[in-house]
């Protein structure tokens, strides 16, 4: 019988390239796994955090099989960013990539008597054959999801193809007769006459329900039941699945899964359908990290993270930017939410066919791996691919990795995540079979007012796309407060502004396909250095700690959640100056009533957003907000003066750089034309083609950081998602905080300078 050990306590680890060593290290420290060496650096605000190479070793017994011929495999559901396996010092096996599981079959390696030493090589240095080659989040290094040994039989089902189960399933309805159909396709080592494959499906109570048994070698067989409960987000039944290989009378391995049954597709005009019902996907993207733990995260971490976006109301997850742990699809599954999986093809576009191969090998690896979990219907092929530009490789690898997608799977659908400035006509439209937008007007550019009619309009010129928004968001930083919420003060009310917003616009489209926010945790990105709080994204609904709610959490819930809510907008900013102040509440019933200490100040019909005027009593005031049998109350004071805390501090640097900026320019024509003449650098330069000529670089660093406050420096920071970048495209993602005349005057500056 198959055995699975997890061997995840009393590893020795070195944060140090201390080379492979003969005998288990004494004077290395002692960890427990998950671990990851970068839970702190990863996203403290240092600026910068450990890449290097480190060590793991702890030494196992050999498991034994009753059986003659067995089986050890050593499993690594993930190790950050790649590994290298050894086993009493001889290599077992080597993995590119940082977020899928791998195996070694390490039977020939071990001892019969005494222990074994296993040792693991992590590394998450920059690779050029490895996706993420840049991207905005830390990529944290270590076994932050644990090891097992497997001991299993000769004959067993499959473990050295892709990290894969051996046994798929694909569970769907039968719209004539109202039951289902479960295909059952099993990949077996070493078949042969003495061994039946029995299968059965078992009901949520237990019961069996469908049944069959097929000869090892013929191993493939669909079951049906008269009756089907169907998987959906409002009601997500489970079935299990067993495939026991049988030697006469002995099960000699087994498996156990879960499936649901769903249909589902997507039409330009009604959006998702699922179960042959219209259903708007709305909901989250998350990322894999919490504060101080980084990614090395514990089964009932990944569960509390699903709970916390099922009290939001949400019904799809987007899984960015790469694979994540079984535990969080497991709870995808049962906790009922759709999902986007994707690979980390991401940012930066390399042109290293060994990259490309790396890209095929996670994308099979993600598919092989999660084939079974019924709440994944897409399979994501890249995020913001163009902002390092475009290029036919790139085009006709983003083909290669549909098709693959589609060969291995064509029961679902596959997606990708185009930049904001992706032009419509760009042939990495129509690859997939639907699409999706990251678009950031409100923040990075423009007004949010832009998006509803950038949707509109884009949906009128292409009715025959399926569309989607992938990322939307802005920065909440829940010290930051005041009346007058505007763009990139990174105040919390102003990021629930922005979401009452768009909260609306996606309620308005349902032909939206899907609408995922950016993001549901604030998450870690070490080189960031934003509004006061380094080291992290802070456009999380909810904080990194997972601690705190911001108030643009609960206008998510007024929309999405079916449960009775009320929330009063504002408690963290609780001394207030002012003869009046406005109170916000999000509620998603009809009616709300205000009380101020007791006595009732007002009572308002409204949807989703309830806006009342009070006047505060000198000190301390109790606020009640009620809504049918749903309540919620803060506490407020009134001052002379609010705290300078609840203000980002100004900076002043950026007016004065941006007049100091064109004083350097002298006097320019800024309304003619730009011109592009041969032979001379321009906007239309990378940064990393400009970073080459030491007299355009002083040019454009300059400007930079003068109109930006963000000094730019080769090599450092976000520089390897940034140097593929134009100019242009920089200024055109600065948006509004981009003075007007800008791109001109350093067009400029470097149509004067001379490509060596």
């Amino acid at each position: 019988m198959r055995k699975i050990i997890p061997i995840n306590e009393g590893w020795r680890f070195i944060r140090e390239d201390a080379g492979l060593p003969g005998v288990l290290p004494q004077g290395w420290q002692r960890v427990d796994l998950p671990h990851t060496w970068n839970a702190v650096d990863g996203h403290d605000g240092n600026g910068d955090y450990y890449r290097g190479s480190c060590w793991y070793a702890r030494e196992f017994d050999t498991p034994c099989q009753p059986l003659p011929g067995g089986r050890v495999y050593v499993e690594i559901p993930a190790a950050g960013q790649q590994a290298v396996v050894y086993v009493n010092g001889k290599k077992a096996a080597e993995h590119l990539g940082g977020y899928s599981l791998f195996r070694a079959d390490v039977t020939e390696l071990c001892r019969e008597e005494g222990p074994n030493l296993l040792v693991i090589n992590c590394s998450n240095q920059r690779r050029e054959d490895v996706y993420p080659q840049a991207a905005d989040f830390t990529f944290y290094g270590g076994l932050y999801r644990g090891v097992n040994l497997i001991s299993v039989a000769d004959t067993r089902f499959d473990l050295d193809y892709m990290g894969g189960l051996g046994f798929d399933v694909i569970a769907s309805p039968c719209q004539k007769c109202g039951g289902a159909r479960f295909q059952l396709k099993s990949f077996i080592t070493n078949p042969g006459p003495d061994f039946t494959v029995q299968y059965g499906v078992y009901d949520k109570e237990g019961r069996l329900v469908a049944g069959g048994s097929r000869p090892s070698e013929d191993p493939d067989i669909t079951l049906r039941t008269p009756k089907a409960h169907l998987w959906s987000p409002d009601s997500p039944y489970l079935y299990t699945v067993t495939a026991e290989i049988l030697r006469r009378n002995e099960v000699v391995d087994s498996l156990t899964v879960k499936a649901g049954v769903r249909s589902f597709s997507v039409d330009p005009e009604k959006g998702f359908i699922l179960n042959g019902q219209p259903l708007p996907l709305r909901g989250v993207s998350r990322h894999q990290d919490r504060l101080y733990q980084g990614n090395a995260l514990s089964r009932e971490d990944h569960f509390a993270d699903a709970e916390i976006i099922k009290e939001l109301g949400a019904n799809t997850v987007r899984l960015a930017h790469y694979q994540h742990s079984q535990d969080f699809y497991d709870a995808c599954d049962e906790l009922g939410f759709v999902v986007w999986a994707e690979i980390p093809f991401i940012s930066v576009f390399n042109k290293d066919p060994a990259a490309h191969e790396n890209c095929k090998t996670q994308l099979t690896e993600l598919i092989v791996q999660n084939f079974n979990h019924p709440s994944i219907c897409f399979w994501g092929i890249s995020n913001e691919i163009l902002i390092g530009g475009i290029c036919p490789e790139l085009v006709e690898n983003h083909r290669e990795l549909n098709q693959l997608a589609r060969r291995l799977d064509p029961s679902r659908l596959t997606t990708i995540a185009h930049v904001s400035m992706t032009p419509e006509d760009s042939p990495l439209h129509d690859i997939t079979n639907v699409e999706s937008y990251n678009h950031y007007f409100g923040w990075y550019g423009g007004k949010m007012e832009d998006n509803g009619p950038w949707l509109d309009a884009y949906h009128k010129n292409h009715p025959d796309r399926c569309l989607g928004v992938s990322e939307y968001g802005c920065e909440g930083i829940v010290t930051y407060h005041g009346p007058s919420p505007a763009c990139r003060d990174y105040s919390e009310e102003y990021q629930a502004l922005y979401h009452e917003h768009m909260a609306k616009v996606v309620a308005e489209r349902p032909w939206l396909w899907s609408t995922h926010v950016w993001n549901m945790f604030d998450f870690g990105c070490a080189a960031r250095n934003e509004g006061g709080v380094a080291g992290r994204n802070n456009k999380g609904l909810v904080t990194i700690d997972r601690k705190t709610r911001k108030d643009s959490f609960y206008i998510y819930q007024a929309y999405w959640s079916k449960r009775p809510m009320v929330h009063i907008c504002g408690r963290r900013y609780a001394q207030r100056a002012g003869e009046t102040t406005e109170v916000k509440v999000y509620s998603n019933q009809p009616r709300v009533s205000l009380s101020l200490n007791g006595s009732l100040a007002e009572e308002k019909t409204g949807d989703k957003v309830f806006v009342f005027t009070v006047s505060l009593a000198e000190g301390h005031n109790t606020l009640t907000a009620s809504a049918g049998d749903v309540w919620d109350s803060v506490t407020l004071e009134r001052v002379e003066k609010e705290p300078e805390i609840y203000a980002l501090p100004q900076d002043n640097s950026h007016a004065e750089g941006v007049a100091n900026w064109f004083k350097l320019t002298g006097d320019l024509d800024l309304t003619a034309p730009m011109e592009f003449p041969e032979g001379k650098f321009s906007v239309k330069n990378t940064l990393e083609e400009v970073s080459r000529s030491p007299q355009a670089w002083e040019v454009v660093s300059t400007a930079m950081e003068m109109v930006s406050g963000m000094p730019l420096k080769p090599g450092e920071g976000m520089w390897g998602m940034l140097k593929a970048m134009s100019l242009e495209q920089m200024i055109q993602m600065g948006g509004s905080r981009m003075p007007k005349g800008f791109a001109e005057s350093l067009n400029a500056q470097l149509v004067k300078i001379d490509r060596a």
